[in-house]
């Protein structure tokens, strides 16, 4: 697809422009997170505990923004950075998943026979565990840290791509030029990585960003349960956690963690639903 007609499907496309923003405003939230925040996101201000929010005027003068919790920390300095830790596991989980299912999808694809067998059959097996009870279940069994959260995200995500990888590959094998580039000597693996990963690529960038959005909310739920980011470190899901017992009385710190939360999921959902879009072949301009 020629460049200038990409362009011009992303900015005619308002859910891909939408999430793009959304997107890109909390990379850069994220990123410099550390700058932004007003206070240090674990400082206890025992006198300060459940401050209501101030407003953006409390940023320049060292006030509670948005408030504190129990503890009267900065609610605002742990939204940041715990936008920063969820959009690294996050991060780093959604990498894990795409090669891991990816590959094993392309091979299952490729070759057929056991491996598919065995391939379509792992996946099969883990759809039917509900990703969130399979994530409690291995994060009780190993414990709670991060390695395993990442863990956790590569075995309840991976099936996805598995199966998208080897439908895609299953109707490439047989193209003509996959088989001149076998007839002339390719190895499984040239073929593999020079004729038909580059044509299989654009449903898997659309599921990437669905499933970007899916690991934060997994990564939410388990350090809402306290499976996840452990205390002190600050994590949406935790935070969510630690406030649900004073919703009533204190609701700013629920509402504004689970607006963060919502806000980052929604974006990617939006980028994925407007990446289908703009990628669809059937599109004339």
């Amino acid at each position: 697809m020629k460049g200038k007609i990409l362009v011009r499907r992303m900015l005619r496309s308002p859910q891909f422009m939408i999430g793009f923003f959304i997107v890109f405003g909390i990379v850069i939230v994220s990123v410099f997170a550390r700058q932004l925040a007003p206070m240090d996101e674990n400082m206890n201000h025992i006198v300060a505990r459940f401050t209501p929010p101030q407003g953006i005027e409390a940023y320049k003068t060292g006030g509670y923004v948005l408030g504190s919790d129990e503890l009267g920390r900065d609610i605002l300095s742990r939204v940041l950075i715990g936008s920063q830790i969820s959009l690294r596991i996050a991060f780093i989980g959604t990498v894990c998943v795409t090669v891991v299912g990816t590959l094993l999808g392309v091979f299952a694809g490729y070759f057929g026979g056991v491996v598919d067998d065995i391939v379509m059959r792992a996946t099969e097996v883990t759809m039917a565990i509900p990703s969130m009870t399979l994530g409690i279940v291995i994060m009780a069994i190993f414990g709670p840290s991060i390695s395993n959260l990442i863990l956790v995200m590569i075995i309840t995500s991976w099936k996805n791509f598995a199966k998208i990888s080897r439908n895609q590959v299953m109707i490439m094998r047989n193209r003509e030029f996959v088989q001149a580039s076998r007839a002339l000597g390719g190895s499984g693996w040239h073929i593999i990585m020079t004729q038909i990963m580059p044509n299989v690529t654009t449903p898997l960038l659309i599921q990437l960003s669905g499933t970007f959005g899916g690991i934060i909310l997994t990564e939410a739920g388990l350090s809402y349960l306290y499976l996840g980011v452990q205390l002190p470190n600050p994590s949406w899901g935790n935070m969510i956690a630690g406030g649900r017992t004073y919703l009533a009385a204190y609701p700013w710190m629920v509402i504004v963690p689970g607006v963060a939360l919502m806000i980052t999921v929604l974006g990617f959902n939006f980028l994925g639903d407007g990446l289908r879009d703009v990628l669809d072949p059937k599109q004339t301009r």
